[in-house]
């Protein structure tokens, strides 16, 4: 059943400052439209989105813009960030963190373009998904919001010379972040720590700290072994305890060389118990003097910036769930369900409970739930209002608002 009949305040703010972004009112509407409906609708697919409105146009109209309206993603982009700097939780400070990392989008159909056969090792399965490689900022307040997207396209799917591998895309998305002069230290997990992208990151005069392999090879007493062969060999009084959150590790930590990597690194290496001989995980820094603990907490943002995004962002607002087959539509959806998820992060932890919220949000959940509210609000008035002053019959409320 339709539930909207009006947008919600925290989209008619985002109207304000992105509309002139869009050349009409009607696709101004349907930019309305598509964020409240990321947000609310059952199914967030376009005819789902479309459908959750009580009075709009045919879904097609909202299909071509999505697909083929000229309007500019990367402006809307750059606008998002620009304005997230307006508020001091989601502003950028040399104490952020960006965190790099790559998700698999699951999709139903097939015939999209770009869709291929990808390893979910999260379920031990292939799925048909896109691969998009993502950057992300933590801020100092804990906010964290997507900066960048790219999309991987394996090789049989690209004309000759086209093809760009997980590194390289990777290398773009930290140059993208170094253009746009955001500051921060850069954290990804063992996938990402090859030496292109260590000696790519350190001739930035940027800070990282990533997770290693415990396979992984280097230089340590003198000859290339691997990590958890050099970790067979700490004795037990090298191994200092760390408190991290409510659990003790146990570490050890050494300057070491990594075959191919240009510059010297820091490797921590942890056990979960002091006895244990098998360490648990490993990290690795350019960052000589810093504690363990700063690689930690530096190191823990990956978590925070993309696995926290990437659950929201398929759980509360529909980031799989577009089917169009057009490649560019695929592309705006990704950059609206980002501006979704700034608006609302930008909603989360204030001084004061928003007017329209009723209440102090802080999880995406909630922020997606008190929109929904003031939209069940905003229905109840239509519908009183109808009886009162447009004399109604229930009847033809119901008709309108069994409409699909």
């Amino acid at each position: 059943m339709p539930i909207i009949v009006d947008f919600p305040t925290i989209v008619k703010d985002a109207v304000d400052v992105f509309g002139d972004l869009f050349a009409n009112e009607p696709a101004r509407r349907h930019f309305a439209e598509y964020l409240t409906g990321l947000m609310v609708a059952e199914k967030k697919t376009v005819s789902g989105i479309n459908g959750a409105f009580v009075v709009t146009t045919d879904q097609s109209c909202l299909n071509r813009w999505l697909n083929e309206v000229t309007w500019d993603v990367q402006a809307l982009n750059d606008r998002r960030l620009a304005w997230l700097q307006g508020d001091p939780k989601t502003r950028y400070s040399p104490r952020g963190v960006i965190a790099i990392d790559n998700t698999l989008v699951d999709h139903a159909g097939k015939l999209i373009e770009d869709v291929g056969w990808f390893w979910d090792h999260a379920h031990e399965r292939y799925v048909i998904a896109h691969d998009y490689m993502i950057s992300n900022y933590v801020c100092p307040s804990g906010a964290h919001y997507p900066i960048e997207w790219r999309r991987f396209r394996k090789k049989d799917a690209c004309q000759k010379g086209e093809f760009t591998d997980h590194t390289e895309l990777c290398i773009e998305l930290i140059n993208d972040a170094i253009a746009r002069g955001i500051p921060g230290d850069f954290t990804f997990d063992s996938y990402f720590t090859s030496a292109k992208v260590l000696n790519h990151i350190q001739s930035t005069k940027r800070a990282y700290v990533g997770d290693l392999k415990l396979n992984r090879k280097l230089v340590y007493d003198g000859r290339e072994q691997s990590l958890q062969a050099v970790a067979r060999q700490i004795p037990w009084q090298a191994k200092k305890p760390v408190r991290v959150g409510n659990r003790r590790y146990w570490y050890f930590s050494k300057q070491m060389r990594i075959p191919d990597v240009k510059h010297p690194v820091r490797i921590v290496l942890f056990w979960k118990e002091r006895d244990d001989a098998e360490a648990s995980k490993a990290l690795v820094s350019n960052r000589l003097l810093w504690e363990v603990i700063r690689m930690v907490l530096v190191y823990r943002h990956r978590w925070t910036g993309t696995e926290t995004f990437h659950r929201d962002g398929k759980q509360e607002l529909g980031l799989g769930e577009c089917q169009v087959r057009n490649g560019e539509g695929q592309t705006r959806h990704v950059y609206l369900v980002s501006a979704a998820y700034s608006l609302l992060m930008r909603s989360l932890h204030q001084n004061r409970p928003q007017d329209w919220a009723r209440t102090m949000l802080t999880t995406i959940g909630e922020a997606c739930r008190a929109v929904k509210g003031e939209l069940l609000e905003q229905l109840v008035d239509w519908i009183v209002d109808k009886l009162a002053d447009d004399q109604w019959s229930i009847p033809q409320i119901k008709a309108v608002l069994a409409q699909t």
